[in-house]
């Protein structure tokens, strides 16, 4: 098992379990225990727990990125649905499309359901149950399904990405830290969005005013791989300014 497979499964036990020991995960992972201590302060610094002795408690608060798709589409709807209209602005006739799994992106995707001119290659499962009968040409990723994302993931659905070249990547991220950039909270999608990223011509990131300030499992991207922000609030003062010095325009 590879390191950052077991600092998942931890993350995943520690979420389920609100509090992890280093000797039982040392004991299911067979490895020692000072291997776990650095796993669990990998933890700490993304914000995931808080060391405690003889192992770690779960932060809710860092965490709550990590709910089910059907739950994170009801969060902030109104403004969502306002970043969705200011995204498909940019859907021009014969445009192809790179779409993550992400809430927002699907509400942008369900404005433009009737249109026949554009197509969207996606990897969530949400997309192609909800609008399989729109006229959207959409091409599936393929790969396994992630229940709780309710997205399409593993290497059938990297290598089915690496096969196109699009004019837009719709992509959205759990938070954005001034310092570390823009985070996710699943490597394994992060390394999604990554390939989704450069086969577009056009990076769009869909995030609303509760994602800044806000800290996430892993990084995502830097600023400088992004075109578009659109969101919801105008950002405030430093975070206009840490955009535009990295060549972002600011929507919203």
């Amino acid at each position: 098992m590879l390191p950052r497979e077991r600092l998942e499964i931890i993350k995943e036990i520690a979420i389920k379990e609100k509090k992890v020991y280093v000797s039982k995960l040392s004991k299911k992972f067979d490895v020692t225990e000072e291997t776990i201590r650095r796993d669990l302060e990998k933890l700490e610094l993304q914000g995931v727990v808080t060391r405690s002795y003889g192992g770690a408690i779960l932060n809710v608060d860092k965490t709550n990125e990590d709910v089910p798709f059907y739950k994170r589409s009801r969060t902030n709807i109104e403004s969502k649905q306002y970043i969705a209209l200011k995204a498909i602005e940019f859907v021009k006739g014969g445009s192809t499309i790179v779409a993550d799994c992400s809430s927002t992106v699907f509400e942008a995707l369900k404005l433009i359901r009737n249109r026949n001119d554009v197509t969207v290659i996606t990897n969530s499962v949400e997309v192609l149950q909800e609008l399989n009968q729109s006229e959207l040409n959409i091409i599936s990723t393929g790969g396994g399904v992630d229940q709780r994302t309710l997205s399409l993931q593993g290497p059938i659905t990297q290598n089915t990405i690496k096969k196109y070249n699009v004019d837009i990547a719709f992509v959205s991220c759990k938070g954005m830290d001034i310092n570390k950039g823009i985070l996710d909270s699943n490597e394994t999608e992060a390394e999604i969005k990554r390939a989704m990223i450069k086969q577009s011509n056009k990076v769009i990131l869909l995030v609303d005013h509760s994602k800044y300030d806000r800290t996430s499992f892993v990084k995502l991207f830097d600023y400088e791989d992004v075109d578009y922000v659109v969101t919801d609030i105008e950002p405030n003062e430093e975070w206009i300014n840490l955009l535009h010095s990295n060549n972002i325009e600011v929507i919203y």
